[in-house]
């Protein structure tokens, strides 16, 4: 009888932990008052409805490329790292427009990552905790030393500036993270999953086919059933959350920072009464001036805590995303 062999198995780190992070918003800024009119609105709806203030909109030199590399160099720079040291590169994103190759091996390249893999998932809003969370298994599998997540969008590329419900809503901008290995534990383990059934509430209207075979070809819009969008992540992403902090072994008066994908304010605070956080959690509002940036609103909305005072090193963080699938992540994170 003829002995088979054993392969070979890797073995990483002990634990993962986010090493740096970087942003990138873009440089046109557009108040609410630029759009009401021709959604027929007025500033002080769109505030009530969605916290949106202003938001910002790439111009035609702002791709998801550019706007993803330089998120990520910023990340590598405050990670202490070298480009060279990257040898996995993840992209979230539903707005790179190119069936193939994927955006990750175009910004690899720019980066000068030394033929890092590099791959694109798409998860919408939920995207970044994806990766991040791929990130963290990764490093720990010993199937890579050091992983860049970047979450970049260019969500105006697919919006219709006539729809009242979405007009409003969608901006861009990216942000990345630096994931690799720690002595104590960084990431948690992540609470995802998806709720296909109600795959309808935010998607795509028209299929490519459809819009190659029109003969009045409109670009593909995003569309949104806003009310029932409203009530699912209000209330089941709150049980989500408890679930992603009982995971990390944390109490809610353990939790330093609240970091919930800028989708709306009003979802915001609905998910913090739920999960019943107490006031010493300080919690993401960046969806104020930016807007809602699909994947990149995570670390967009880091950065923006980082810079006002509200996240320090060392505090953890719940991160919490949702969107269209119904796609929903969350871990608990040590900010770097």
């Amino acid at each position: 009888m003829t002995q088979r062999r054993v392969l070979a198995s890797s073995t990483g780190a002990a634990h993962a932990r986010i090493l740096g992070l970087g942003a990138y918003r873009p440089s046109v800024v557009v108040p609410n008052a630029d759009l009401i009119e021709r959604i027929d609105s007025t500033d002080e709806w769109i505030q009530q409805r969605s916290g949106i203030r202003q938001r910002r909109w790439a111009d035609p030199e702002e791709s998801v490329r550019v706007m993803g590399t330089a998120a990520a160099r910023q990340a590598i720079e405050r990670a202490g790292l070298d480009a060279r040291q990257i040898d996995t590169v993840i992209v979230a994103t539903i707005s790179h427009l190119m069936q193939t190759p994927a955006l990750a091996t175009l910004i690899a390249h720019d980066l000068g990552t030394d033929q890092a893999a590099a791959f694109d998932i798409s998860a919408a809003c939920a995207g970044f905790c994806h990766g991040v969370s791929l990130a963290s298994d990764l490093v720990r599998a010993g199937s890579a030393g050091h992983v860049l997540v970047i979450g970049v969008e260019r969500l105006t590329d697919l919006t219709d500036p006539d729809d009242r419900g979405t007009a409003f809503i969608f901006a861009d901008g990216a942000g990345a993270a630096v994931v690799g290995p720690s002595d104590t534990p960084g990431i948690a383990p992540v609470v995802w999953g998806s709720d296909g059934e109600q795959y309808d509430l935010i998607r795509q209207r028209e299929d490519w086919r459809d819009v190659v075979a029109s003969d009045s070809p409109v670009m593909p819009h995003l569309v949104m059933q806003g009310n029932a969008v409203f009530r699912w992540a209000s209330f089941a992403m709150a049980k989500i959350g408890l679930q992603a902090l009982d995971r990390a072994g944390i109490g809610v008066d353990e939790l330093d920072c609240f970091v919930p994908h800028q989708a709306n304010m009003r979802i915001t605070d609905a998910m913090a009464r739920s999960m019943k956080l107490p006031d010493t959690v300080r919690i993401a509002r960046d969806i104020v001036d930016q807007g809602n940036t699909s994947a990149a609103s995570i670390p967009l909305a880091l950065e923006r805590m980082y810079a006002d005072g509200d996240a320090r090193s060392g505090d953890t963080a719940l991160l919490i995303a949702f969107g269209a699938g119904l796609a929903y992540a969350a871990q608990v994170v040590v900010l770097p």
